[in-house]
């Protein structure tokens, strides 16, 4: 039996495997920064960030990381990279780039901005769902990213009171306590509607124990008595009513002749 490059001969054997040689070569990836210094590439990275060639950005940022290795260049361009995976849209990379440079460069004194980046990712990758109750399904959900985002910005804030950051990230975090609460209180309207009553009360105490300084603890004190009362448990109905009555004495909620009732 002839192998195959017995059939092709001697020279086709040497074009073949030249060939093969070529193929490789021509498949690697050619280094874009080669001849580049470290400021040019990191010039350029930023260049095209700004101007939104984010691809091209990531990979600059990429190569930069490894060529300055050990530099405080190398640490900025990992701290871009994340930015610049957030701005691009891809949540998932720019958690993991900034969670690996918070674990390289725990006394890094961009540490401040680390957490504030860490927390806005998480900010706007989940606070859409509250514009879009009407859209989308009322069954439980997951609130892991306003949580994450929560703790950043708090860490942040108890670390770094003096950070430029911290008022946008104190604000950022009233937010989210407001947010969380309105989508508790939407949960527990939605259960009322349908007449499922002690769903309802639970999920408003909820609201009132966890955020208790949110203005949707006014309708969640409501919601709570009108269940209750639906409910057959007038004592429990009487001390929401009571608490509302204190904390929101000019409530929509208090009708003259009493507690009006939900439609």
């Amino acid at each position: 039996m002839h192998t195959p490059f017995a059939l092709l001969g001697r020279r086709g054997a040497l074009a073949l495997a030249c060939a093969a040689l070529l193929t490789a070569c021509s498949s690697t990836p050619k280094d874009e920064t080669a001849g580049m210094s470290v400021e040019r590439v990191y010039s350029e990275a930023r260049a095209d960030a700004a101007a939104g060639n984010y691809e091209r950005a990531i990979r600059l940022y990429e190569r930069l990381e490894g060529r300055a290795a050990g530099s405080l260049l190398a640490q900025q361009a990992l701290l871009e990279l994340a930015h610049t995976y957030y701005r691009s849209g891809e949540r998932a990379q720019a958690l993991a780039t900034i969670e690996r440079y918070m674990k390289l460069y725990p006394a890094s004194p961009a540490s401040d901005y680390a957490l504030y980046l860490k927390g806005l990712i998480n900010f706007n990758d989940n606070l859409g769902l509250f514009g879009r109750f009407s859209r989308q399904s009322l069954s439980e959900r997951d609130q892991q990213a306003s949580k994450e985002a929560y703790q950043a910005f708090r860490q942040l804030v108890e670390l770094y009171p003096e950070s430029v950051y911290a008022a946008d990230a104190q604000a950022r975090m009233n937010f989210i306590v407001n947010s969380l609460a309105q989508y508790e209180v939407h949960v527990a309207r939605y259960y009322f509607r349908r007449g499922a009553y002690l769903a309802a009360a639970n999920r408003a105490q909820l609201a009132v124990r966890e955020y208790q300084l949110s203005p949707a603890v006014e309708e969640a004190l409501y919601l709570m008595a009108q269940s209750y009362d639906r409910l057959g448990l007038p004592q429990l109905r009487d001390d929401a009513l009571r608490v509302l009555q204190r904390n929101f004495p000019q409530s929509i909620y208090l009708g003259q002749a009493g507690m009006p009732r939900m439609n």
